[in-house]
């Protein structure tokens, strides 16, 4: 997939930063998670749509999700990203969402039991050694948590309080 399926598919899901996108087919929102989050370099208002993804979707094969998530590799980012959007439930005080998400937090444990030590990106391999020592100081104490590079805070996060029921 390149940038532009991303943006089309999160268009027609609904994600209000590329409603404008036009689109022939609707993507199973796990899958489209899944492959985004196996991007090495993914356009960050791409990647600011994953929570949004995980909040208005929280009802997709999870046990689908982690596994294939495991078998690449990328369960570091796909728990940041559940994490983030069960922050962003909380915050609002989203009970819909937050009660539903937390049946998605079991299997946030289960990521956790299989959390990789290895320093990752979030879809963003391509950072700079001095973005790398910058974000390192700078990230949240989650995304250090998940040993990921990045500044991503779930307060950043555009349109998380525009999610409509799966």
């Amino acid at each position: 997939m390149n940038q532009r399926d991303y943006a089309a598919d999160l268009g027609a899901l609904g994600y209000p930063g590329f409603a404008y996108v036009k689109v022939l087919s609707i993507a199973d929102p796990a899958e489209l998670l899944l492959h985004a989050l196996n991007e090495s370099d993914l356009d960050s208002r791409i990647a600011e749509g994953l929570p949004w993804l995980v909040l208005t979707f929280y009802d997709v094969d999870w046990c689908w999700l982690v596994e294939n998530a495991k078998l690449q590799g990328r369960q570091n980012r796909l728990g940041f990203i559940v994490l983030l959007a069960a922050e962003l439930a909380q915050s609002k005080n989203d009970c819909e969402h937050a009660s539903t998400l937390a049946a998605s937090c079991i299997y946030l444990h289960i990521l956790q039991t299989f959390r990789l030590s290895e320093e990752d990106t979030l879809c963003h391999d391509s950072m700079t050694e001095a973005e790398r020592a910058w974000v390192r100081e700078h990230r949240t104490s989650a995304a250090a948590h998940w040993n990921l590079l990045t500044d991503m805070k779930a307060e950043q996060v555009p349109y998380a309080g525009s999610c409509s029921a799966s």
